[in-house]
């Protein structure tokens, strides 16, 4: 009986030992799994911050290539340039004599027209060229352009101006090389392409 009791007395000392040397084992490998994952959420504002950083440089982008959303804001958004070109005077001088009381639409479709021309392979390939050519604006005399009032109309005609040069806002009619107030009557034989506020369109 003495021996039994000592080996019943050595087998249970010898699973308390057993469970004594795997409990630290089992500690430790839950206490791994669980610092596996912990560096994952550190990582995670890694990318976040790079995207920040591609997005950072968009407020810097070419204001010429800015989106508008009416008109009046493209307009509003010009600043007076510093020196005023030869052919940015001629057609903002042109919007001025032919359209300064028409609405911002009006205005911007006569400067297209004088853009269009340009364009057109039938006119001169200057604004000056297109604006002085010989019997097609009544302000124009000898060949020389007045000088506006630097008004409140001058100021939008030069805006307008800026716009339609940089292409800014699409005129209300794309196509058109003529126009004409609507109380004049001329026998043109041309294709009507619309119009805006008191001016008719052709092309």
């Amino acid at each position: 009986m003495t021996f039994c009791a000592g080996a019943l007395a050595n087998a249970a000392t010898l699973d308390m030992t057993a469970d004594a040397q795997d409990a630290p084992v089992q500690l430790v490998n839950v206490q791994n799994l669980q610092q596996v994952p912990a560096p994952a959420p550190q990582a995670a504002p890694t990318p976040i911050q790079e995207k920040t950083e591609i997005v950072q440089p968009i407020p810097n982008a070419d204001p010429d290539d800015e989106d508008f959303n009416s008109l009046t804001e493209a307009v509003a958004a010009q600043d007076a340039p510093a020196s005023l070109d030869s052919e940015l005077n001629c057609l903002a001088v042109s919007v001025y004599y032919e359209a300064k009381s028409e609405p911002l639409a009006g205005q911007l479709a006569v400067a297209d027209v004088i853009l269009n021309r340009t364009e057109s392979g039938r006119f001169p390939r200057s604004v000056c060229g297109v604006v002085t050519q010989r019997g097609q604006f009544s302000f124009v005399r000898g060949g020389k352009l007045p000088t506006p009032p630097a008004n409140g109309q001058w100021k939008k005609a030069l805006a307008v101006a800026q716009v339609a040069m940089k292409d800014q806002w699409d005129s209300p009619v794309p196509e058109a090389l003529y126009f004409h107030a609507r109380y004049v009557k001329p026998s043109w034989k041309r294709a009507r392409v619309g119009a805006v506020g008191n001016h008719v369109f052709y092309r």
